[in-house]
Formats: structure tokens, C-alpha cells, sequence
């Protein structure tokens, strides 16, 4: 695709304190208009996925997409694209790319670095999901019209799994919320078992949103398991499906002694 994502899976990722603006009722409320649905955001397709909050160095290199990074410099802030995961294909070149999952996250360029040779390094931010309703090839780099997802935390539609029978939802969220964040620790602690290197876990956020995305991004799991956790509907569905995915992978990596682990780290959340 002529960018490379310089932070891999199971490394260390910066964060957001707060989610910037993930919600339409939030930017509405700062007087901060979401793309005008006549307006096609540009797209950056990768073999991985973003998440909101979530900071990504990107390092541009093939000529369409140096094309986008000098126009993105070129208009005011915010200077949004959409980053979208590869369904089939590959991220290079101009045939490379046969199909895009539905599901991509909206990100901000908060920096953009040119080189003399009309590369670029990119510093940038997930911000609010979106849905894919429609691809436009009519330029060197695609484009798409989207629609806005909302960031629920709590399912409100008749055919999501209902709450356990004790409690309210609201009792169900915080269950959920306590019980990803012990098993998050009790998977960092597989990991560093099986590497014998010491795992360093900054405090975990209580918002279950935040939550949500800080485990779904920085868990070792394939691409399709990934992306089904940002394209769930609500932060409790997100939370029960790491909860499933958590306990899976702490197992397997107690169980075998053939999956490797790497070196991994968490920092303190980064200040937004």
C-alpha cells in the first residue's frame, strides 16, 4: 500500500486519556461538525486495525499515498482519512487491494513529517468509528462515503444478547468492566511467563469504552478477531467478546510451549 505502520502488533501502544471527540453528539456539542455526508473521506488501507484513541506512527512511501499526505498538510486542521483493514489483498501496490472490511476508524494527522525525498512520517489518532457504505477509485488513492457509528456503552437494540437476570445493565457494564481488566492482567502475566520477561501494566482505565479499545488493540490475536471487536456494537458487547478472547489466549500460552511471546510493555496512557 506504500505505508508501513511502525508500531506491530504486541508492542507497546500510546493512548489517549479520554477518547478525542468518539462521539457525533460530542463533536456536536464542541461546535465540531463531523465530514459532511456529501464529503468522501480519503482512505488508508492497512493489514491492520485502528482503534479510537489509539496512536499510530505511519511511514508513507508509495507516490499515491504521498499524494495524500502532502494534501492532508496542505488543508487545516483537523486533517481526518479514514484508516480501514484489508479484507483480501495486499497493501501494495495498485492492484493489490480486492476487498475492505466494512469497519474502519476515522484518524486525525496531529503531525506530519515531510523528507526531502517526498516521503513522509505520519503521527496520527484514531477518533470514531465508521461504517463503509461506498468505495471511489476516481483518484490515485481511494475514498469512501461513510456513516458515522455512535460509541454506546450499553446495547439498546432488541437483537443484542440481553444483560444477565440479576441487575441492571448498568451492574452488567461494570461486571464486565472488572472482569476484562483482571483478565488483561492475568494475560500479560501468560505472556511474560512464557518470554520470563517482566510485563509493566500501567493503570488500567475504568471507562469501559476506553477499555474496551485499549485491550482490543494491544491483545495478540488475528486480524479478523480484531477487527470484530472495533466493529461491535457496544462497549459491553466488546468488553464480553475480549472476556471470551482473554481467557482463550491465557490458556493456549499455558497449555503449549510453542506459541512465543514477546517482549511486552505497557506505558502510561499519553496525555491527548
Amino acid at each position: 500500500m506504500g505505508a508501513q505502520a511502525t508500531a506491530g502488533l504486541g508492542e507497546p501502544a500510546a493512548w489517549a486519556t479520554k477518547l478525542p471527540g468518539s462521539t457525533c453528539e460530542t463533536r456536536a456539542a464542541a461546535g465540531c461538525n463531523f465530514l459532511d455526508m456529501s464529503e468522501l473521506l480519503p482512505l488508508f488501507p492497512l493489514s491492520t486495525v485502528l482503534f479510537p484513541g489509539m496512536r499510530l506512527p505511519l511511514h508513507i512511501f508509495e507516490e499515491r499515498y504521498r499524494l495524500l499526505a502532502a494534501r492532508l498538510q496542505a488543508q487545516p486542521e483537523p486533517r481526518r482519512f479514514g484508516v480501514i483493514a484489508i479484507r483480501k489483498g495486499r497493501e501494495v501496490g495498485a492492484d493489490g487491494i480486492t476487498a475492505l472490511h466494512d469497519v474502519g476508524c476515522v484518524a486525525e494527522a496531529r503531525q506530519i513529517a515531510p523528507h526531502p525525498d517526498g516521503r513522509f512520517d505520519l503521527a496520527i489518532v484514531g477518533t470514531e468509528r465508521f461504517r463503509l457504505l461506498r468505495v471511489d477509485d476516481s483518484l490515485p488513492y481511494l475514498q469512501g462515503e461513510i456513516e458515522p457509528l455512535p460509541e454506546e456503552e450499553l446495547p439498546g437494540g432488541p437483537t443484542t444478547p440481553p444483560v444477565p437476570a440479576a441487575g441492571t445493565a448498568g451492574d452488567a457494564l461494570a461486571f464486565a468492566t472488572r472482569r476484562v481488566q483482571a483478565g488483561f492482567r492475568a494475560y500479560l502475566n501468560a505472556l511474560a511467563d512464557r518470554g520470563g520477561g517482566v510485563v509493566s501494566v500501567a493503570e488500567l482505565p475504568d471507562e469501559p469504552l476506553l477499555l474496551s479499545y485499549v485491550v482490543g488493540a494491544a491483545m495478540i490475536i488475528d486480524l479478523a478477531e480484531r477487527q470484530s471487536l472495533l466493529a461491535a456494537p457496544t462497549a459491553l458487547d466488546r468488553l464480553r467478546l475480549e472476556r471470551s478472547l482473554l481467557a482463550r489466549e491465557s490458556a493456549m500460552m499455558r497449555a503449549t510451549t510453542s506459541r512465543p511471546a514477546p517482549d511486552f510493555a505497557f506505558q502510561q496512557f499519553s496525555q491527548n
